[in-house]
């Protein structure tokens, strides 16, 4: 007990010594002039952009928005510092709810909202001394239909590179189709859901990527995210031999015979990949046209199938010799 009380009295002594009071006498005028700076600066004229959520309500049930049923107004304001800093960390600005009856007219799809009208709705919220400087908007668009759709595969887009010696195998979407929803004339249009631009290189495992669906005006994809798997392998450059060259175009009663009548092929195709091919997946193929008046010395061969996954496909030899003989 006698301890805690020296501590105290210690403690009380050092606080209140004349080189100390001198000291805390300091901060106190220091943090003194600082509340009258901070005063004088917010006290002081700015401007400050803002994001103001905006939102689509009272949209009747049988009507599917096609456009964001959330948006974002993004305002410029001019006004005193002090009253800046209450819209930014007080109670903010509260969303602008657009009413859907309000807005939209007459069933044609769509319908806008000008920023005059979004300025007068801003307005109703901010101080009397405050001024909207700018907003980074003409109009807001509603677009919508009365549940139109249709059902599209989805596809990537953008720049997806392995490694070196690796390649994309296989592609794997999950949905690997979503529901569009749209007016007539754009469904009619839309045959595939493209993925936003992806830009990924230098991976070798499977790749495995959220996406967002491109955002096209007017139009709404049902789920618009999806999830999309790239599949790698390494690359490997085969040969399969003794693959048959088939004659087309040859008129009935006739036969084109080819010298080899049959053919080897290089590719290139990923390892796992090369263990499921087999002749029968590629096709080569001599025209009977190219031959039918006798001029041509080589018949010309051509390399019609093969099979997916296989890239740089090309034939051992690129002519034969040929004879046309009668059933």
């Amino acid at each position: 007990m006698n301890g805690r009380r020296g501590f105290f009295r210690t403690l009380r002594d050092f606080l209140f010594s004349s080189v100390n009071g001198e000291f805390f006498i300091f901060l106190f005028f220091l943090a003194l002039s600082g509340v009258f700076w901070l005063l004088m600066t917010l006290n002081e004229t700015y401007e400050k952009e803002f994001k103001v959520p905006v939102r689509v309500v009272g949209v009747p049930e049988n009507v599917v928005l096609t456009s964001n049923e959330y948006d974002t107004v993004r305002v410029t304001l001019r006004d005193k510092g002090l009253v800046l800093v209450g819209y930014e960390y007080g109670e903010g600005l509260r969303p602008l709810n657009l009413s859907f009856k309000t807005y939209v007219k007459g069933g044609s799809g769509q319908g806008s909202v000008p920023m005059a009208e979004i300025n007068r709705l801003l307005y109703q919220q901010l101080s009397a001394s405050t001024k909207i400087v700018s907003t980074k908007t003409e109009k807001i668009e509603i677009f919508y239909n009365f549940g139109l759709s249709k059902k599209v595969p989805v596809k990537w887009m953008g720049h997806v590179a392995p490694e070196h010696l690796y390649f994309i195998a296989d592609v794997d979407y999950s949905p690997d189709s979503v529901v569009v929803y749209a007016s007539e004339e754009k469904l009619d249009s839309i045959t595939v859901a493209y993925t936003e631009a992806l830009n990924v290189t230098n991976f070798r495992d499977t790749l495995t990527m959220q996406c967002a669906l491109a955002k096209s005006r007017g139009v709404k994809y049902v789920p618009d995210k999806v999830n999309v798997r790239f599949m790698t392998d390494v690359l490997t450059e085969e040969s399969i031999d003794d693959i048959p060259v088939i004659g087309i175009n040859v008129p009935e009663g006739k036969v084109l015979r080819t010298f080899p009548s049959k053919v080897s092929i290089r590719f290139v195709t990923g390892v796992s990949q090369f263990r499921s091919i087999n002749r029968a997946d590629f096709v080569v193929e001599a025209d009977y046209l190219d031959v039918a008046d006798k001029v041509a010395d080589k018949c010309k061969l051509y390399l019609r199938t093969v099979p997916h996954g296989v890239t740089r496909a090309s034939l051992n030899v690129q002519q034969a010799d040929y004879l046309i003989e009668d059933e």
